[in-house]
């Protein structure tokens, strides 16, 4: 009946007839004739007009027809595609507002939700923890925890949140992010702009609170032999990010007051020593130097009272910009304090020459994307060396495919991190990536992802 009354309303409009006003139409679809002839009559309107606010409304009504007609995995897959008709909007604003923008839609929910079980073949397991995939968005999307619950919802396997410092603080002048899109790049001097650890702590708070009385209230059954993916975000693994003020005098104090204050929200930790932004804060991944810093945040997540799960791994992030020497001195420092995993790597301020004719490239700071992909992976694949396979190692930079995530994974990377081609690809990206990764590991004979961990190294 209802769909009947929409063609007629359809008819009606196109023909000139006064017809009712589509917002009680709306409300009583299976109301009688006699209620549409009472209702107020709508103005006239030019021949376009009456066109295009026709076709609006067949697509509309084609679109419910749609959606319930399709299975779940069918639409969902749909709405994954259509983000693309989004992302040359995007591309037209100013590239810190097209960030705020992403991120602030993604905090309302704004975003397709993957309905879709990830394929088997991509479900591991470390540090304890159980990834329904090995595929996240690396720390600099979500700066201050706005919007973890809308970014898993998209099919990540792990969100890393951050860089968060004590003390709130604005980062570097604008403007600060620039696109190179024709290489896939991007170069960023934002220098750990943060709302500080309290109001991300707050944010957490609230978010873990909310999760836990949904649990609470949640009557859905689970089987005993169900395997749970996620952690304390819920269906996903939650990073956190830590970094230091810029005129900070004790680095070590400003990690330390991140792990008191945020680790209790983390499923791990990350000590960024990396970023370019930060005067000074590269020297700290000298062998002393990180020695000590590791031995002072170990030192402080492991005095905290912890339940079953324990306390949460503290990884360490490192530069692609390092010497043989420095990587070795690293190595060792990660495996004499059995640290919990290195980020390999951040963005770095070489230009290749694949960028160098762009004048873009001029512009000071950390560039990060495609261009990144073959110095990060071979730093990937020496640190596997060097740690002798013994440290769980994420591969980031330059991830633009399930084809670039399957070769970080050889050269040694248990999980992998995007951001870049997440800023350029949106969200239709993630089961792309995902879909294409499994096809590669069924494709050697690999029957899971931890079996192709380092499998160039052997």
């Amino acid at each position: 009946m209802a769909s009947g009354a929409s063609r007629r309303l359809l008819k009606d409009f196109l023909r000139r007839r006064p017809v009712s006003n589509p917002v009680a139409f709306t409300r009583h679809c299976s109301s009688t004739s006699e209620t549409f002839q009472t209702a107020p009559k709508i103005p006239h309107f030019s021949k376009k007009g009456r066109l295009l606010t026709g076709a609006t409304i067949g697509l509309a009504i084609a679109g419910g027809a749609y959606v319930s007609t399709v299975d779940e995995a069918t639409f969902c897959g749909w709405l994954f595609s259509a983000t693309k008709l989004v992302n040359p909007f995007f591309a037209l604003l100013d590239a810190e507002v097209a960030h705020k923008l992403a991120v602030s839609a993604a905090a309302r929910g704004w975003v397709p939700r993957e309905k879709r079980l990830d394929p088997s073949i991509l479900g591991l397991e470390v540090w304890g923890r159980k990834f329904s995939n090995p595929i996240g968005l690396a720390a600099g999307f979500d700066k201050n925890a706005e919007a973890v619950d809308g970014l898993l919802a998209l099919g990540f396997g792990f969100v890393e949140v951050g860089s968060v410092t004590p003390i709130p603080q604005e980062g570097n002048p604008k403007p600060r992010i620039f696109r190179l899109r024709q290489e896939g790049a991007i170069i960023n001097r934002c220098g750990f702009n943060s709302e500080g650890i309290v109001a991300v702590a707050k944010r957490l708070g609230a978010q873990h609170g909310k999760r836990k009385l949904d649990e609470t209230s949640s009557t859905s059954p689970s089987s005993s032999d169900e395997v749970r993916h996620g952690g304390k975000a819920g269906p996903g693994i939650l990073g956190v990010n830590l970094g230091k003020n810029k005129t900070s005098e004790d680095a070590a104090a400003d990690y330390v007051q991140g792990v008191h204050t945020l680790s209790q929200y983390a499923d791990y930790l990350v000590i960024n020593v990396s970023s370019p932004n930060t005067p000074g804060l590269r020297m700290l991944q000298g062998r002393k130097q990180l020695k000590d810093l590791v031995k002072k945040v170990q030192a402080a997540r492991d005095e905290m009272q912890w339940g079953e799960e324990g306390p949460p791994p503290l990884l360490v992030k490192i530069a692609p910009d390092l010497s043989k020497e420095d990587l070795e001195d690293i190595a060792a420092v990660a495996l004499a304090l059995r640290l919990d995993g290195l980020i390999i790597s951040n963005t770095t301020v070489s230009r290749p020459d694949s960028v160098s004719r762009n004048p873009v490239a001029a512009e000071t700071g950390g560039l990060s994307g495609k261009p990144l992909f073959n110095a990060s992976t071979n730093l990937l694949k020496e640190m596997y060396i060097l740690t002798r396979g013994k440290i769980p190692l994420i591969g980031c930079g330059g991830i633009s495919s399930g084809e670039d995530a399957y070769q970080k994974i050889r050269a040694g990377a248990t999980l992998v991190q995007l951001y870049t081609a997440f800023a350029y690809g949106g969200p239709a990206l993630i089961p792309q990536i995902k879909a294409e990764l499994a096809e590669c590991l069924e494709k050697d004979g690999f029957k899971s992802i931890l079996e192709a961990v380092g499998a160039d190294c052997r």
